[in-house]
């Protein structure tokens, strides 16, 4: 598995009975606090190999820190908060590299196994297919009103980024004792523009139900208040080069909502219909916080219908 449906990581298979995953990502700090900064961007980079169906086993550190400008403390405390993900998802962190920059930036090169027959890509999905999202939306807005003042912090941390910080790990798990045909997590493409890679990858019609849209507290005010993103005009850019409906009103909030950019979002898994129910209710069982289905697939020319 390489480019060729833009996955979230590359496999290569080495034996009959095991093939390795290989990711890399890296983020600027979403929140000021570098603990949080840590384990979030940690969480960000190992959900890559969650979403192949893999069990991360190693991770290097990537890392640019402005030494002359910042207390070497803030480093510190994000490679605790990322070597704290890592302990917690299973692997270990045995090592990376670190380069002087003018601008923060933390994340992890991951490398995960998998079983060649059961590697799973963001191009299996069937028409009759279900679609579950297992984290809310609207992380990327959040950030920007945070950093503004429209939002306060005290907010964001109590409410936000305990569920950013999540790993996906267990919903995978969960999900693959399903029949799970196809799976991708929700980053900085926003919703929109990670299920069109699942439409395309298919060949098929995404249906998405905007009022199942499972949103983070303050979104809709936040963009209310005239806050977005860097991001949202890009990915909307790049989801209407595709086939787009939108067959409902939606106000200006709303709108952009779907193009938000997220970091560390939840696993959209695609599973037969008819498993949708007690794949929710495993979820849950299990204490995943948001497992709700989204949409469907159905046959059709592809691209994404919301309705």
């Amino acid at each position: 598995m390489g480019i060729e449906t833009a996955d979230d990581a590359a496999v290569y298979k080495v034996s009959d009975e095991i093939a390795m995953i290989n990711t890399v990502d890296f983020i600027t700090p979403p929140v000021d606090d570098p603990y949080w900064f840590g384990q979030i961007s940690a969480a960000n980079s190992i959900s890559d190999v969650y979403s192949m169906g893999g069990r991360p086993l190693t991770a290097l550190n990537v890392v640019m820190f402005p030494s002359k400008q910042l207390d070497m403390g803030l480093l510190k405390d994000i490679l605790r908060g990322g070597h704290d993900k890592v302990v917690e998802a299973g692997a270990c962190l045995v090592g990376g590299h670190t380069v002087d920059d003018e601008e923060p930036k933390y994340g992890l090169c991951v490398n995960g196994v998998v079983h060649p027959d059961r590697v799973i890509t963001n191009a299996g999905s069937q028409p009759g297919d279900a679609l579950i999202l297992t984290k809310a939306i609207g992380s990327g807005v959040l950030f920007n009103a945070a950093r503004s003042g429209k939002l306060p912090y005290r907010d964001l941390e109590q409410e936000i980024l305990p569920q950013l910080a999540a790993l996906n790990g267990k919903a995978m798990e969960i999900a693959l004792q399903f029949d799970l045909h196809a799976c991708t997590d929700v980053t900085g493409f926003g919703i929109l523009g990670h299920l069109l890679e699942v439409a395309l990858g298919c060949n098929a019609e995404v249906r998405v139900s905007f009022d199942k849209l499972p949103l983070y507290p303050f979104v809709l005010d936040m963009y209310n208040k005239g806050e977005s993103t860097g991001s949202n005009a890009a990915n909307r850019t790049m989801v209407n080069r595709h086939r787009l409906e939108i067959t409902r009103s939606l106000s200006r909030a709303e709108d952009e909502l779907l193009y938000d950019p997220q970091t560390s979002g939840g696993l959209i898994l695609s599973v037969p219909d008819a498993q949708a129910h007690d794949l929710i209710t495993a979820l849950e069982k299990a204490g995943v916080r948001t497992a709700v289905k989204i949409g469907e697939l159905v046959s059709g020319e592809p691209g994404i219908v919301v309705d």
